[in-house]
């Protein structure tokens, strides 16, 4: 950028105007101070809004020990379910690479067996684990 060229237009308008320039500049000069005071007035920050509370409102306040047993129930019924499903699908998974493992000539039996373990000690593990944290022994 080169400020010569921006001297030499500034010149050329100033020399254009004639006998107006100094209302011009007058008036521009108003003009922009205006602007800038108006400006200087207002405030750019906006108000914090206040935090909206949401209580926990899941069941009414007069349910009965009832309902809340059958609540748990229900609930463990479709725990169940969901568990039966995934433990469905990792077995189709399961026997998917089995196949494709006896197509890529592994011996899928030993790898099987030792996943088995593994899943076995993990579930001794977590059994354990959660008999040490309740103090009671789980049938899971």
């Amino acid at each position: 950028m080169n400020p010569t060229g921006a001297i030499g237009d500034f010149l050329t308008v100033y020399r254009q105007a004639g006998r107006n320039r100094w209302w011009i500049g007058l008036i521009a000069a108003g003009l922009t101070v205006g602007t800038f005071s108006i400006m200087t007035g207002e405030s750019w920050k906006k108000p914090r809004e206040l935090p909206q509370i949401t209580y926990i409102t899941s069941w009414p306040e007069d349910r009965t020990e009832e309902e809340t047993r059958a609540f748990i129930i229900e609930n463990q019924k479709r725990k169940d379910e969901l568990e039966a499903a995934q433990k469905a699908a990792d077995e189709e998974a399961r026997k998917l690479w089995k196949t494709l493992g006896r197509a890529s000539g592994m011996d899928v039996d030993k790898i099987d067996a030792q996943a088995s373990k593994e899943r076995a000690a993990q579930e001794a593990a977590e059994k354990a684990k959660l008999d040490q944290l309740t103090g009671q022994k789980l049938e899971r």
